[in-house]
């Protein structure tokens, strides 16, 4: 239980802002022993726990002991170094002109997303969401006043654009979508995108696409066509996180790709909440641009062939039923009489499990059926001990 806050004042939108989801997962840990036959499987979290590789650390050394400007204030909006490479690696992977001062480089996505945000929407307005919702996203549009609208996706998680169009109303600012999706996993078509960039155009909102985890996207080639249009600044903001890639979640490196403008406005937001990003976790993600591309190739396909493995266990479990399966995430529906928030509770004791619930997702009432399991430090011998606890579970 939280401490009241005595007779000091609380931003309403902030009480009102449910509690990190999984923070609070993890102190369902609380008191819980799990026997040595049986240790706890967290698959909760997508984050990778690993190291980064041997080279990245030691550039990261290097500059630690050897550039002293590494530990002083940098540019607000990022290395300028790191900034080209983006543009130029950007620009070649999506066929698009993309130039150093439309990137700026922040504190991880979640930054990238809350300074975006905040030039787009205040008290009062609406922002569109997909559910189930990335429930960060959630989090920062409550903690400002911003109504987020869910957007329902259907029985294969992909948003329809016919169906935001009826959503939208004067007090609409922007549509968000993440892709591949967390917590669905699901990989939007490229004319899923193109569709929902000609809705936002043609209402004068924003398209923001949040491709966090495009590294492990399963397609070949470019997910999407937004930056092949020569306009593309005027509708289409991207988000971009180095932390899964390069294992850098601890240095939290982020990048937003829009207009010049756009990010003049995005410069205030993070002159006043970091000053700058972090210049070491900056040093590192350049270092991984310029020489982890084989290395992420690897990565990349260890991630599928774990999202295979998932896929196939379902086999063994036939009355769960998977949903959505990608990235770090497969997102299923489970047989059980009580709701998922319960289930993933009582999992932790019965089966050693750590999941996160679909309720933790979706607006209030809905996703009581649905969990996510996020595979992202679990491999093919974890998924099937996971498949085989689950398998024999009683409750």
């Amino acid at each position: 239980m939280i401490t009241p806050l005595n007779s000091a004042p609380l931003n309403p939108t902030m009480a009102a802002t449910f509690p990190p989801p999984v923070m609070e997962a993890r102190r369902w840990l609380a008191g819980v022993t799990f026997p040595a036959e049986r240790p706890l499987i967290n698959i909760s979290q997508a984050a990778p726990t690993g190291t980064p590789p041997l080279g990245l650390r030691q550039a990261l050394a290097d500059a630690a002991l050897n550039n002293p400007e590494a530990h002083l204030y940098g540019p607000v909006l990022g290395l300028p170094a790191l900034r080209a490479e983006v543009a130029q690696q950007w620009s070649s992977a999506y066929a698009g002109t993309i130039t150093p001062t439309q990137v700026a480089i922040t504190q991880g996505c979640n930054q990238a997303f809350c300074a975006v945000m905040a030039t787009l929407a205040g008290a009062g307005d609406e922002v569109i969401l997909p559910t189930p919702w990335y429930f960060n996203h959630k989090m920062w549009l409550d903690m400002q006043g911003v109504a987020a609208v869910p957007l329902p996706t259907g029985p294969g998680l992909i948003p329809d654009a016919d169906v935001a169009a009826a959503l939208i109303t004067p007090s609409t600012r922007a549509i968000v979508l993440v892709s591949p999706n967390n917590p669905a996993g699901v990989e939007y078509p490229a004319t899923t995108l193109a569709a929902f960039r000609s809705l936002a155009r043609s209402r004068g909102l924003a398209l923001i696409v949040d491709e966090t985890y495009r590294d492990f996207d399963s397609r070949s080639g470019r997910p999407h066509e937004l930056f092949t249009n020569p306009d593309w600044s005027d509708t289409f903001i991207h988000l971009y996180s180095f932390s899964k890639a390069y294992r850098l979640t601890g240095h939290r490196v982020g990048a937003v790709v829009a207009s010049e403008a756009r990010l003049a406005e995005v410069e205030k937001f993070l002159d006043t909440v970091a000053i700058c990003p972090s210049q070491l976790g900056q040093i590192g993600a350049l270092w991984g641009l310029q020489n982890l591309s084989q290395w992420v190739a690897g990565e990349r396909a260890e991630i599928l062939a774990r999202r295979a493995a998932l896929t196939a266990g379902f086999a063994a479990l036939p009355d769960w039923r998977l949903l959505g399966c990608g990235a770090y995430f497969a997102y299923v529906e489970h047989p059980y009489p009580i709701a998922s928030d319960e289930l993933c509770k009582r999992l932790v004791a019965a089966a050693g499990l750590l999941m996160l619930p679909g309720t933790m997702f979706m607006p209030a009432g809905q996703g009581r059926t649905q969990i996510r399991i996020a595979y992202a430090n679990v491999d093919a011998t974890g998924i099937a001990e996971v498949f085989r606890r689950l398998a024999t579970l009683t409750l």
